[in-house]
C-alpha cells in the first residue's frame, strides 16, 4: 500500500527537500504541495492524501488553523505538524486542533518517514521535546478541575478499555498493545474506536492527555 502525502510549507526549499527525501521511498508518494494553510486545506480536500505534513507559521492561514479546519471534515486526513518551533503552547494547540503527530524539522529523515508510516496506520507520533511539553502541560492540569473531569470520563470504561487507554497513553502502537494484552490487532483497533467515542476524543494523543489528567500515569 502506498501512502499518499501532501506537503504544506511556505518554504519551497523545505518542500523540495521533503519531496526528494520521500522520492526514494517505495511506500510513500508526494501527491501535492501547498505554500500556505488555505492552499493546504484546498489541496487536501481535492487530492485526499493519507497524511499531511503541516508547517505552523505560514501566510494567509497558519498551520494550526488549517489543521483545525481539516480535522473537522467528515473524513479528515492524518496530520503531522512539522515545524522548527517546539514551544509548549504550539504542541498543546496542535494536539487540541487534531494533529496526529508533532515533529521538528531537524528530525532525522528516517524518523520522519517512520512517523508517517506510524501515523498512517492510526497511531500518534510525537518528538521527544513535544512529549516533554505535553507532560509539563498535564502536570499543570492535574490539580485543576480537569483531573476530576478526566476521572469521570474514564469511569465509564470497562476494565479492558481502561487497559487499552493506559497502553495508548504510554505511547504503544496497536501491534504493541496486542502483544502486551494478548489481543488481536483488529480487537485493539475496535477498543481504540470505542475509546474515541466514550472519551469524546478524536485521536490517540487526546486519550493520553485524558489518562494523564486523571493522574493514572
Amino acid at each position: 500500500m502506498t501512502i499518499r502525502v501532501l506537503l504544506v510549507d511556505d518554504d519551497p526549499l523545505v518542500r523540495s527537500a521533503l519531496a526528494l527525501m520521500f522520492g526514494g521511498q517505495r511506500d510513500l508518494e508526494v501527491v501535492g504541495e501547498a505554500a500556505n494553510g488555505r492552499a493546504g486545506v484546498d489541496q487536501a480536500r481535492a487530492l485526499r492524501p493519507d497524511v499531511v505534513l503541516m508547517d505552523i507559521r505560514m501566510p494567509v492561514l497558519n498551520g494550526l488553523e488549517a489543521t483545525r479546519i481539516l480535522h473537522a471534515d467528515a473524513v479528515p486526513p492524518r496530520i503531522i505538524v512539522l515545524t522548527t518551533f517546539d514551544a509548549d503552547a504550539y504542541v498543546v494547540e496542535a494536539v487540541a486542533a487534531g494533529a496526529d503527530g508533532f515533529l521538528l524539522k531537524d528530525t532525522p529523515p528516517a524518523e520522519i518517514v517512520a512517523a508517517i508510516l506510524k501515523v498512517a496506520d492510526g497511531d500518534a507520533m510525537l518528538s521527544p521535546s513535544a512529549v516533554a511539553s505535553l507532560i509539563r502541560e498535564v502536570r499543570a492540569r492535574v490539580d485543576s478541575p480537569r483531573a476530576g473531569e478526566a476521572e469521570q470520563r474514564l469511569a465509564a470504561l470497562t476494565e479492558r478499555e481502561l487497559e487499552v487507554a493506559l497502553a495508548v497513553a504510554r505511547g504503544l502502537s496497536n501491534s504493541e498493545i496486542a502483544r502486551e494484552l494478548y489481543l488481536s490487532i483488529p480487537t485493539v483497533k475496535a477498543h481504540v474506536s470505542r475509546l474515541f467515542e466514550k472519551l469524546s476524543t478524536t485521536n490517540r494523543v487526546q486519550i493520553a492527555i485524558c489518562v494523564h489528567d486523571a493522574g493514572l500515569l
